[in-house]
């Protein structure tokens, strides 16, 4: 279930004290027979607040970002790695995935490596192996990250069917030319740059380790 944005009574607050304002006074000068010059004026500079307000309102409505609708991913939590792994590699790769569960909007995670799945972590998604579609090869092949911000208007989604199915963004980040981490998030347009760099640097430290693995 989406969550609802927590700024979206604060953006509308001037609008309506705006509108509210505005109406007060309307019905104020109807129902006033006589109007002094001093209540004129205090009308006037009333419109003019209200618009502002309403104006202020407006732009709030453009320019505040809404924060992005998270949803409950559809799975189960479980760690699995392989378990033919050298120990301080099984080590390194449960630092890691923590390290981007806790630290990121990342609810599920996928590490394939060497033509298999080693890692899966998170909510897990129905099939327990990665078979490399066409924007994971696209990764492993150009050795650059893929970052789909919103992954139900993208085709391709279907070939992550090893991540929850209603997953809403995907970053695919190469770990050399053997493998990549996979990512999924439950918001879409939800990973900053920050997120991106930080990612990417642990991928580095990962591909470096995993080196060794045969």
């Amino acid at each position: 279930m989406a969550k609802s944005d927590p700024n979206r009574i604060l953006r509308l607050l001037p609008l309506v004290a705006g509108g509210l304002g505005g109406t007060l006074l309307m019905l104020n000068r109807f129902v006033t027979p006589d109007l002094s010059a001093s209540q004129s004026r205090s009308d006037v500079l009333g419109v003019i607040l209200s618009a502002l307000l309403i104006l202020v309102g407006l732009i709030w409505q453009q320019i505040q970002p809404r924060s992005p609708d998270t949803v409950i991913l559809e799975g189960e939590q479980g760690f699995e790695i392989s378990e033919d792994l050298p120990p301080a590699i099984k080590t390194e790769l449960a630092w890691a995935s923590h390290l981007i569960l806790t630290n990121t909007v990342t609810r599920s995670l996928a590490v394939y490596y060497q033509g298999r799945t080693i890692l899966r972590r998170g909510v897990l998604g129905k099939n327990p192996e990665i078979q490399p579609g066409t924007i994971l090869k696209r990764v492993l092949d150009k050795q650059k990250p893929v970052y789909l911000v919103d992954l139900k208007v993208y085709p391709g989604r279907i070939e992550f069917d090893y991540l929850p199915a209603n997953t809403q963004g995907i970053i695919c980040q190469p770990l050399g030319p053997e493998g990549a981490i996979i990512l999924g998030a439950n918001a879409p347009r939800s990973y900053t740059k920050q997120d991106e760099n930080w990612i990417e640097g642990i991928a580095d430290k990962l591909a470096s380790s995993l080196e060794g693995v045969s």
